[in-house]
């Protein structure tokens, strides 16, 4: 392995822990290290393992997108309760780093359906909101994941 592939090797592994920890933005990160791969090797073999690399992660971002999405509208959840998680995410971020990105999405959800709601009722709504974030997050990283072994195979066949 050239320096390079291993820097490229090493952005791929941190964009992949970026999709399951909030921290990075996980698949812009491998996907941009394959792309300065592609640009350094310049075959053609090499620019068909980015045009599927980045095939596969922009699959996987709309996927992400859609098809929790469907399961949220089935669930009744309403967008505004996604903005409020999505901010108390944000706010958690900063109070308990890596972690209060989760904690502050459910209690931020979990708020905003209560006084939606009603406490009882909350609940189903809240668990709703955190199933379709983990199904996000696993399609993502599954793209990224397929992404990377489209580029392990470029490495090893160019």
């Amino acid at each position: 392995m050239t320096g390079v592939e291993v820097l490229v090797a090493v952005a791929v592994v941190v964009g992949l822990v970026g999709v399951v920890v909030p921290l990075l933005p996980g698949a812009l990160l491998a996907w941009s290290a394959i792309v300065v791969w592609g640009f350094t090797v310049g075959t053609g073999t090499a620019w068909a393992v980015v045009g599927v690399a980045t095939a596969l992660i922009v699959a996987g971002q709309v996927l992400k997108y859609t098809i929790p999405g469907r399961g949220l509208r089935a669930a009744g959840v309403p967008n505004r309760s996604l903005v409020v998680g999505g901010l108390a995410a944000i706010v958690g971020f900063f109070v308990v780093p890596v972690l209060g990105v989760v904690i502050g999405f459910v209690l931020g959800v979990y708020a905003s359906e209560v006084e939606r709601v009603g406490s009882p009722a909350a609940w189903p709504s809240t668990k709703a909101a955190v199933r379709a974030v983990g199904v996000s997050m696993l399609l993502e990283l599954t793209s990224t994941l397929l992404a990377a072994v489209v580029w392990a195979t470029g490495v090893a066949i160019t």
